[in-house]
């Protein structure tokens, strides 16, 4: 039940760190996009795995960073549990020409 708590934390941490940026406008808005977490506890921590969907072009691995702080942060902040591990995938990227002209995955 915990565990549930930490990954809606951390979906809301992960949105508010992609929704700063150049980068925010690219992915499209919606719940269909938002990102997906899990958490596991032990020993007073949480280890947390992220699923993002990001613009592209964009400084994917300085979107990535502020996500990990922002959970990280977060997490601690508002349910009092240090996070030493937060894992985060990239889930799809967007580009504002590819997305208009067709959707699905590019080969």
């Amino acid at each position: 039940m915990f565990e549930r708590v930490v990954a809606k934390v951390a979906v809301q941490a992960a949105r508010e760190a992609l929704r700063s940026g150049s980068a925010a406008r690219k992915v499209p808005s919606g719940p269909a996009h938002w990102p997906r977490a899990s958490a596991k506890l032990r020993n007073g921590t949480a280890r947390v795995r992220v699923l993002v969907e990001l613009g592209y072009p964009s400084d994917i691995g300085a979107q990535c960073a502020a996500v990990r702080r922002q959970v990280a942060s977060r997490v601690k902040q508002l349910a009092g549990i240090d996070v030493p591990e937060v894992a985060v995938g990239v889930e799809r990227l967007h580009s504002e020409q590819l997305d208009g002209e067709r959707s699905g995955r590019v080969r």
